[in-house]
Formats: C-alpha cells, sequence, structure tokens
C-alpha cells in the first residue's frame, strides 16, 4: 500500500491539535512535526482531496500544504529518516530502531507514532533544559498534554515519583503508555482527559506544553493543583505571548521566576508562593 504525504507550512501552534484532530477523522493516521509545520500521512486508498479541502481545511483561513506519494516499500525508511536522534544537554532521545549511545546521562527511547513529542520541535527541547534545572526527586509530577510522554518519562528518570501523564487524544494516550513501558518507567500513570480530570489532584511539578489559549483557559484548575511552593513550566507558545501568560499566572497567584527562548519559542517557570 501506497501512502500521501501532505506537507503543511507555517502552522501555528494553537491550530496543530485541531488540525490534527480533524485528519485523524479522515483518516491520516501518522503526524510528524517540524520547525515549518507538519506533515500527515494517510494511505493512498483512503485519501480524497474533496474531504481534505471542505472537511478540514475550509477551517482555517490560511494553511499552505503540498501533496506527494511514497510507495509502500519505503514507508518504513521515510519514517526513519524523518526522525533522527538528538541530545538535549544530558538528555539523548532515539527511537527503537536507532543504536544506543555510550556515555550518556539519560537516555528516552521514544516511538511518537501519531504522537507529538519527539524534542525536534523548540517547545519540547525548551521544557526539556528547564526540567535539567529542577529538582524532581520523590517530586510528584503532571505532564499536561503528554504527548509522547517524554516528558513525563524525563521527570522519573530526574527521580520523581507518583507521576500522571494526561492528554485528550486515544492515541497519544496509547503511544504513551508504550513508551512508558518501553523506558521501564511503568510507574507512570497515563490517563486520558483534560483539565477537568485534575480536580482534587495536587503535584509538585507541573509541565505544560500545550499553547497558549488552552493554558490561558485552563491556568485556574493549574494553579489549583499546584502544592504550594510547588513549580510549573509552561511551553508551547511563541515569545510574543509571553506577557498574556505571565498575566494570566499572576492573577492565579504564581510568581514569575525565568523564562528562556529559542526559534521564536519560549517557556516559562513559575512558583506557587507559600500564603
Amino acid at each position: 500500500m501506497n501512502y500521501v504525504e501532505i506537507e503543511f507550512f507555517d502552522t501555528e501552534s494553537e491550530k496543530k491539535e485541531i488540525l490534527i484532530a480533524l485528519l485523524a477523522e479522515i483518516g491520516f493516521d501518522t503526524f510528524q512535526e517540524s520547525e515549518n509545520g507538519m506533515s500527515a500521512y494517510i494511505p493512498e486508498d483512503a485519501f480524497n482531496k474533496n474531504i481534505l479541502e471542505e472537511e478540514v481545511l475550509e477551517k482555517f483561513q490560511s494553511i499552505s500544504y503540498t501533496v506527494g506519494t511514497i510507495a509502500q516499500q519505503n514507508w518504513n525508511e521515510v519514517w526513519e529518516k524523518n526522525f533522527e536522534p538528538m541530545q538535549i544537554g544530558d538528555v539523548y532521545i532515539r527511537a527503537p530502531f536507532h543504536e544506543k549511545k555510550e556515555d550518556v546521562k539519560y537516555e528516552l527511547v521514544i516511538e511518537p507514532k501519531m504522537s507529538f513529542g519527539t524534542g525536534h520541535h523548540a517547545t519540547t527541547s525548551l521544557m526539556v533544559l528547564e526540567m535539567l534545572k529542577t529538582d524532581f526527586r520523590e517530586k510528584s509530577v503532571l505532564d499536561m498534554g503528554c504527548g509522547t510522554s517524554l516528558l513525563a518519562i524525563l521527570s522519573s528518570k530526574l527521580g520523581a515519583k507518583n507521576i500522571l501523564a494526561v492528554d485528550i487524544d486515544d492515541w497519544a494516550v496509547e503511544n504513551s503508555r508504550e513508551n512508558c513501558l518501553r523506558n521501564n518507567t511503568p510507574e507512570i500513570v497515563v490517563q486520558k482527559g483534560d483539565a477537568s480530570l485534575l480536580k482534587g489532584k495536587s503535584f509538585d511539578i507541573i509541565l505544560a506544553n500545550i499553547n497558549r489559549n488552552v493554558l490561558l483557559e485552563d491556568m485556574h484548575q493549574y494553579a489549583e493543583s499546584l502544592n504550594e511552593g510547588g513549580e510549573i513550566l509552561f511551553s508551547g507558545f511563541y515569545e510574543s505571548d509571553i506577557d498574556a501568560i505571565k498575566d494570566g499566572a499572576a492573577k492565579e497567584g504564581l510568581e514569575y521566576k525565568a523564562y528562556d527562548v529559542l526559534k521564536e519559542w519560549a517557556v516559562l517557570r513559575f512558583k506557587k508562593v507559600t500564603k
């Protein structure tokens, strides 16, 4: 079976979640993120350009894209070629088909399938680098919008306990559970849901790499679920959105501590001040 590849350009972070969900509904089964946007794949016999245009793309004002075909015998080769292992500080991230690397402090084996979070996007890299500055020992952790659960798995490697990974997508939940077993971190609990799932739960550290709109909408619940003295890392938004995130967090009693920027994307650190 051949596959059709659709490459989308300049897709804003807040649009990607919606775009992926809509594409999955019409048969796309694999997604790859990139700095310029993302690629989506569908079996050739299931692809219908009219359905793509009418049921997905008409919901967006401007998304440019290209269409290509990948022969069946080249599919695995293309997938593997598009996912290169990478090093982020002391963290080495590879797929199961890559060889192990000697003398690395933390090795994460991630098979992304249909989920975001391989470390290749600037926001994931920013979160990983910020996590390496954080004391996770014996801490309870939430990975919100977990994707592949790369961040949850890293928090376990850094010494965290009682880790919850949450995502709204079925494929991300399934993929996360597989990755947790693959990395010998079966203690991580993976659940499907949104911020309403957090009611009554509390954490020492919250990791939320989502997008500006969702972060602002759910800010109250994040603050409510963060233990006093706890820290929260936000990413998934542009540098130009920093003030909006800072203002939203301040209204919920979260104290701004630090930020970093990579390729116009940002990460922010906040702390819940002890009353």
